[in-house]
């Protein structure tokens, strides 16, 4: 799941140098936190956080196929 989120934001942002995505696993939840740089916040929050949630669409199915319940959390550099 790390590597499918990364590899999306980093399509959609003008600094895909800055992004790195941290995998956190506690009992059954994984924590997804996507750090991005300050001036690509908005690129993948997207209109009325339309493209964040579709992230979290994406990682959730999949997820869901492993019985895991994932926490996506957008971080500001």
């Amino acid at each position: 799941m790390k590597n499918l989120v990364e590899s999306i934001v980093k399509a959609l942002v003008d600094k895909p140098e800055e992004v790195t995505v941290s995998e956190i696993g506690e009992h059954g939840t994984i924590i997804l936190e996507l750090k991005v740089a300050k001036e690509d916040i908005g690129k993948v929050i997207g209109r009325r956080g339309r493209t964040a949630n579709a992230i979290r669409v994406l990682v959730a199915a999949i997820a869901g196929k492993h019985r895991k319940k994932v926490v996506f959390e957008i971080i500001e550099r």
